[in-house]
């Protein structure tokens, strides 16, 4: 223990942290590995799969009590299964990525988590495991990593990691043809092929050495072929290419079917209007903008109604930032923070002064963008924002940095 703290203070890893933010605190905005061929699932099974799609489906859209009602019917099914303590878990996981990080929800988390963990290992000890067991272990494991790395604890994230890629490799020795596999161990080619420092040199000495290209390719078909995780692959793509490879079209080629398949999700809204903005295609983004506003006006209630306009205005903020108009941004943000609901909509707070703080930096005044830092990491509920403020207060970001689009 000792010896990790050693590590966390003195080795600096800006690839891992560059690269893993965009799997983390994006990542934290997916939801569950997608369902999407219903016919590939054994019917000798107790589980519904008519039942995990829509459950899976909700959680994108955002109705979340719904698809935690669904998964306890799953779980309630098949109680010695870790596929409904999985799906459990992603509800927590989905209102955590949607700004939703109270202790309360963070607590469940990890209890679901784990629960599906100790399942999935105690059908392994007992001879009973097969594909779908291997499969949700390495799923649960790697979620679990995915937390740990948004609490900063890089070193924990990685062991995560790599138990959680043993466990998928025995699934795909078990069935060769599993496509759904390739979203975990594609990920950790492409991110371990972008590690430096003290990870690089421990992925080489547990045979691993990452390979970019062979990730990414693993993630598109993945994309194109997975029965669980297809959906979940062409958020890590989007997210890939938007953030860390910065291929503006082929973001928005994911961004737009994203969108077409989840229109009640802002979040891909929101990336499909940075992939335009990146792009230069400035009328294709307002029409975004405008989508949003259009949103508003048709919505149910007032709080939703809220949610779409925060949503329009946040995106207008993030051209402003890349246009270098630091004032009308400023002012955007101070709008949002003044007409805040905690209660609802949690993301537009924390994310709204990290991107203040950001403005400061970008104009110079970076003792002024630390306070806003601070601030986040001062918050009870810091929507996933808080390993970015850490990293934002270890060195300011860059005019074009692609995290001004986050």
């Amino acid at each position: 223990m000792k010896n990790r703290g050693l590590l966390n203070r003195h080795v600096f890893i800006p690839g891992f942290l560059l690269v893993l933010i965009s799997t983390i605190l994006l990542a934290v905005h997916q939801t569950a590995w997608c369902l999407e061929k219903e016919q590939n699932v054994p019917s000798q099974e107790s589980w519904s799969s008519k039942d995990i799609l829509a459950g899976i489906n909700l959680l994108y859209d955002r109705r979340f009590d719904e698809a935690e009602a669904l998964f306890r019917q799953v779980t309630s099914r098949s109680p010695e299964r870790p596929i409904g303590y999985f799906y459990l878990a992603m509800v927590n996981w989905s209102r955590m990525a949607s700004g939703f990080w109270s202790p309360e929800t963070i607590k469940e988390y990890l209890k679901r988590v784990d629960r599906t963990i100790s399942v999935a290992r105690e059908r392994i000890e007992e001879g009973k495991a097969d594909t779908h067991d291997y499969f949700y272990l390495g799923g649960a494991l790697g979620f679990k990593g995915r937390f740990e790395l948004s609490q900063g604890n890089w070193l924990s994230s990685f062991f995560y990691a790599r138990s959680a890629i043993d466990a998928l490799k025995t699934c795909l020795d078990m069935d060769p043809n599993n496509k759904d596999v390739l979203l975990g161990i594609g990920s950790f080619d492409y991110y371990t092929a972008r590690l430096s420092g003290a990870l690089k040199f421990l992925s080489y000495l547990l045979l691993h050495r990452g390979n970019k290209e062979e990730g990414l390719r693993k993630l598109n078909i993945a994309a194109r072929e997975a029965t669980y995780s297809a959906t979940e692959a062409k958020s890590m793509l989007l997210h890939i290419y938007l953030f860390s490879e910065e291929d503006f079209e082929k973001s928005l080629i994911i961004a737009k079917e994203l969108v077409e398949k989840y229109d009640e999700n802002p979040r891909y809204k929101v990336l499909k209007g940075v992939s335009y903005l990146r792009l230069g295609m400035e009328p294709q983004f307002r029409d975004v903008v405008h989508d949003f506003r259009q949103k508003a006006l048709k919505a149910p209630s007032p709080a939703t109604a809220a949610l779409w306009e925060r949503r329009a205005l946040y995106l207008e903020t993030i051209y402003d930032l890349f246009r270098t108009h630091y004032f009308a941004a400023r002012a955007k943000f101070t709008f949002l923070l003044d007409h805040a609901d905690p209660e609802n909509d949690p993301y537009m707070i924390a994310w709204p002064t990290i991107k203040m703080g950001m403005s400061y930096d970008l104009e110079g005044k970076r003792e002024v963008a630390k306070k806003y830092y601070r601030k986040v990491l001062k918050m009870k509920n810091g929507s996933g924002a808080q390993f970015l403020a850490k990293k934002l207060l270890k060195s300011p970001p860059k005019r074009n940095d692609p995290f001004i689009g986050y």
